[in-house]
């Protein structure tokens, strides 16, 4: 008699009837689970013990919600007019371009001048803030070469399966971008007092606004449900919280580590200003209204910078 555990193919070995392989799946997934839930639990105690982090969190966590809130669009209107976003594209990154020099070259340099970084002078200073700039910057000039790149999103011409695979490297590129953003924000709180800080963060989570809209745009423009592209665009975010303890972890348990950490964070930002946002604001050919953005963008970053420092 054949053992009921197994089913038998002509010539193939006996595999495990499927009731065997569906339990082990399943025992699987909540071993995985398990672990998971685990693992969340020490997160969750690490980043309540220590009130620095946890404010870095929430900073994060605001920028998260901000790029949820660009995808609510999608849900009633396909896009907006491609002039206000190209306009909140330029809004953003002035936002951006005041966040890294207000609220993170300026501090960084203060702090390499009070932990006496190679003598502690201002030479000695700016030399350590202009190298971690250049080195944040050649972090991103990697990660651009080696990971997918979102400007492969252009020229749908193709196949349905070439374009489905444009637009999820482009989600992903979006994504990815949103790391040293995370990174910028947990690096502030480290470094600045709270208002300042919150100014940072604010700053950043407005520039996130349109991002989320254009992530759940292009899935809407591939073919997928208006529900499905906005679920996306709102997870494309959740790796800022995630960058910002990872930033007020790191920095703010050893004073040496801050200025790098700052001139690092301004350098990323630095780079996703010039290589992603700007160009993106310029592609279709509204470039005064992006460059009109810009300006003011950076006015209001600056005005909220130094009225709150």
């Amino acid at each position: 008699m054949n053992d009921p555990r197994q089913v038998t193919v002509a010539g193939e070995r006996p595999r495990p009837a499927r009731w065997m392989r569906s339990t082990r799946e399943r025992l699987g997934f909540a071993i995985v689970a398990a672990g998971v839930l685990v693992l969340a639990a020490q997160f969750w105690q690490f980043v309540r013990a220590d009130p620095l982090v946890w404010s870095a969190l929430l900073g994060g966590s605001v920028a998260a919600l901000a790029t949820a809130l660009g995808t609510l669009p999608v849900l009633f209107s396909q896009k907006l007019p491609d002039r206000v976003q190209d306009t909140l594209f330029g809004f953003g990154a002035g936002v951006m371009l005041a966040a890294s020099a207000f609220s993170l070259i300026i501090p960084g340099l203060e702090a390499a001048r009070h932990v006496g970084v190679f003598g502690g002078g201002s030479w000695a200073a700016g030399g350590v803030i202009g190298s971690a700039i250049l080195l944040g910057g050649a972090v991103l000039m990697l990660m651009d070469h080696v990971l997918p790149h979102e400007h492969f999103i252009k020229g749908r011409e193709g196949q349905t399966a070439r374009q489905l695979r444009r637009t999820w490297l482009f989600v992903f590129a979006i994504a990815l971008h949103n790391v040293p953003e995370g990174l910028a924000i947990g690096v502030g709180y480290a470094a600045n007092n709270g208002l300042r800080a919150d100014a940072l963060a604010t700053g950043i989570a407005i520039q996130d606004v349109p991002e989320g809209l254009v992530v759940a745009v292009a899935l809407l423009a591939a073919g997928y449900s208006r529900l499905f592209a906005v679920l996306i665009g709102m997870a494309s975010g959740l790796v800022e919280p995630l960058g910002a303890v990872l930033g007020a972890a790191v920095v703010g348990h050893s004073a040496m580590l801050l200025p790098w950490g700052l001139g690092f964070a301004a350098g990323a930002m630095l780079f996703v200003i010039s290589h992603e946002i700007i160009p993106e604001s310029h592609r279709k050919g509204h470039e005064a209204f992006a460059t009109g953005g810009l300006m003011i963008g950076f006015v209001l970053m600056m005005l909220l910078d130094t009225a709150l420092g």
